[in-house]
Order: structure tokens, then C-alpha cells, then sequence
């Protein structure tokens, strides 16, 4: 079982130029489609001109954008209208996924909380013409990881809006999962942990990020998998999970929120997990620019 992650390449080069943030929604007929990435299922585009930033923060380094919007389109393959429209639940409306050729949206962004949430969408034939919409806004907004469609979306637009490529580039890097914690018992049970640096923000004293936990067994086989938000005090060396899903063999993957106590528990000096805090200490010292970006404080 591996993580999921969507790379792209191709698009630093263009985000080094500081293109004009405008103002109102352009004509999707004619918007300049910027081409991000494509795999069997999807080629993913932004319109670089549609990025505005509609809320910011006056802060001591000048104002900090708080939330953006930004137009994107999506091509599909046939195997690609066939995976959005069940994920949709518009599979029985939409019979023939080969007559969803592309669709377009305009999300708002709050870089603060890396999330994203649809304000209108549309899906279209190869025409051109409408074959459903919305435009309520309803969507529940959700924090953009590794594992979410909307990654590319998301970098694009905030390093728009923030005159940069930095996002991109991380999002890119090989060195993006950073090791934390690998340890074997003495069965020689062993579990690694990699933390993902995109997601990595402080917040106070709070350094908060996604991981990636895996457990295997003496023979190097995987028996459980773990994705977690997590919360580190570096300075009190307590953590907590905020949110997170399970993976084993036999149950598939599971929510694990409703477990969660929300409770921060310590960790002591003198346990092996102890070594994830030195490690996410050292990488908050050595990058303490990146994991404080659009800080409002």
C-alpha cells in the first residue's frame, strides 16, 4: 500500500513571473488555461489571471492573503468521467461518462489552514455545453494533503497569489517526506514514520503537519498503515492526533476520528519516540521560513 501523491513538473519556470492578480471572473470560454499536470484519468489546468485575493491580514511583514480564488479546469478519459461521476453520485443521471469531457471550477483558498472549498463547478460535453452544475457553495471545505485530487489546484493558486513557486517546488521535492521516527522491537516488529513537509505549519507552539506511519511485521511485511494530522508542542514535547484513517488487510481503510480524545499526551525523554521530537525540532530550526509561511503573527 502507498501513499498517493500527485507530482507535477513543468510549472516552476512560469510561477518565477508576477503576473497581474485581477479582479471579477473572466470568460471561461476564453480563459488562458495553464496546463499543470495529466495522467490517464486527468489533465488538471488553472486560469493564472482568474487568481484574486479576496481577504488579507495587514501584519508587521506587510499584508498576508487569507483567502483566494481561482478558476481551474479538468479534462477527463473516459476512465477518469467514469471515477468523477461515482464519486459524484451523478452516475445514474450521467449514464454515458464518455459525454463528460471536461469540467471547470472556481475554489476558494485559505492558505493559513491549506484548505480548499468548490464555489461553483460545471461539468461539460465535448460541445461545450452544460451537463450539470452548482454554484450554492455548499461543499464542506477540507484540508488539502497528499492524497486530495485538489493538490495541484491548490499550489498553483497560492504561489499565484504569493508572487512565488515555493509550494509547487516542495510539493515536487524528493526530500518532501521527511523520516521522524523508525524504530524495531525486539520481535523485530518496525514502524517508520515520514512527516509531509508541504503540510507542515506552526501555529504558536504547535507544529502541525500530516503523516504517514507504517508498522511491519518481522518478515517486512506492511499490517497496518496510518495517515495522521498531528500536533506537536515542540517546546512541552507533547502530541496529539487530530485527525486521521487506518489501513490494515483485513478491515481496509477506516476513519479514526471518532476514537480521538483530543487530549495532548507527553512524551518522555527517555522513550524511543522521543527521537520524532529531536527530528522535528532540527527540521523547524533548519526551515523555520517555510513552516512559518503566511504566518498572521
Amino acid at each position: 500500500m502507498n501513499r498517493h501523491v500527485f507530482f507535477r513538473t513543468g510549472f516552476v519556470l512560469f510561477l518565477l513571473m508576477v503576473l497581474p492578480l485581477l479582479g471579477g471572473m473572466p470568460d471561461r470560454a476564453e480563459a488562458g488555461w495553464y496546463w499543470l499536470s495529466s495522467d490517464d484519468h486527468y489533465s488538471k489546468y488553472f486560469d493564472p489571471e482568474s487568481v484574486v485575493v479576496t481577504n488579507q491580514v495587514d501584519t508587521a511583514r506587510g499584508l498576508v492573503p487569507t483567502e483566494i480564488q481561482v478558476w481551474t479546469k479538468t479534462a477527463y478519459s473516459y476512465g477518469g468521467a467514469q471515477e468523477t461521476l461515482q464519486n459524484y453520485g451523478l452516475n445514474r443521471k450521467i449514464t454515458n461518462p464518455a459525454s463528460l469531457a471536461y469540467s471547470t471550477a472556481q475554489l476558494l483558498i485559505r492558505p493559513q489552514y491549506r484548505t480548499v472549498r468548490y464555489l461553483q463547478e460545471s461539468f461539460y460535453d465535448s460541445a461545450g455545453n452544460v451537463i450539470w452544475s452548482r454554484s450554492d457553495g455548499t461543499e464542506r471545505e477540507k484540508e488539502i494533503t497528499s492524497q486530495q485530487f485538489d493538490e495541484a489546484f491548490y499550489d498553483a493558486a497560492v504561489d499565484q497569489a504569493f508572487h512565488q513557486s515555493a509550494e509547487t517546488e516542495r510539493a515536487a521535492a524528493k526530500d518532501r517526506w521527511t523520516t521522524i521516527y523508525d524504530e524495531a522491537s525486539a520481535d523485530g516488529v518496525r514502524v517508520h514514520i515520514t512527516a509531509d513537509t508541504t503540510t507542515m505549519r506552526m501555529r504558536g507552539d504547535n507544529l502541525v503537519y500530516w503523516a504517514w506511519q507504517e508498522t511491519k511485521d518481522a518478515n517486512g511485511k506492511v499490517v497496518e498503515i496510518q495517515f495522521l494530522k498531528m500536533a506537536v508542542n515542540l517546546p512541552q514535547a507533547t502530541a496529539k492526533i487530530i485527525s486521521g484513517k487506518s489501513w490494515t488487510a483485513q478491515t481496509g481503510w477506516q476513519s479514526m476520528d471518532e476514537s480521538l480524545d483530543g487530549q495532548y499526551r507527553m512524551i518522555s525523554k527517555t522513550s524511543s519516540e522521543y527521537k520524532m521530537i529531536r527530528a522535528l525540532r532540527s527540521y523547524v530550526q533548519a526551515n523555520s521560513k517555510w513552516v512559518n509561511r503566511y504566518s498572521l503573527e
